[in-house]
């Protein structure tokens, strides 16, 4: 019997070593080609519940891993127009937009959609007020 036992754990060495050369060991994801570096926004103006006028002005800042192009910011579900600004290789970009006028009396989510080599989003949540 112990001779199968040999055969046996000389079996699982040769299939444990090959299932790790395929990525399936716990560390495949530290070398993996494919990973996700979600876009991330900061320096919300005006912070995060802030009470604000109608039409007021938004900014914050988008990562450097943000591709401008894809960022859609939307307020309690109506697309925002926004400027974005210069973005130099690796450093993050400056968004600025206003809040849609008709929105008074309520409180409303600024939500931001972007892409880098993957989708990421952020929000924030201000009173509007009359």
């Amino acid at each position: 019997m112990t001779r199968y036992h040999g055969l046996g754990m000389v079996f699982l060495m040769l299939v444990a070593s090959h299932a790790e050369a395929y990525g399936v060991g716990d560390n495949s994801r530290s070398g993996s080609v494919n990973t996700c570096t979600k876009p991330r926004f900061t320096d919300f103006v005006p912070a995060d519940k802030a009470v604000v006028a109608p039409g007021s002005s938004f900014s914050f800042r988008a990562s450097g891993n943000t591709h401008p192009e894809t960022i859609k910011v939307t307020v309690k579900g109506i697309p925002a127009t926004i400027e974005v600004g210069p973005k130099t290789p690796g450093t993050s970009v400056t968004v600025h937009g206003a809040l849609p006028a008709e929105l008074k009396n309520t409180y409303a989510k600024i939500l931001i959609d972007a892409q880098s080599n993957c989708k990421g989003s952020g929000s924030w949540l201000v009173k509007i007020t009359e």
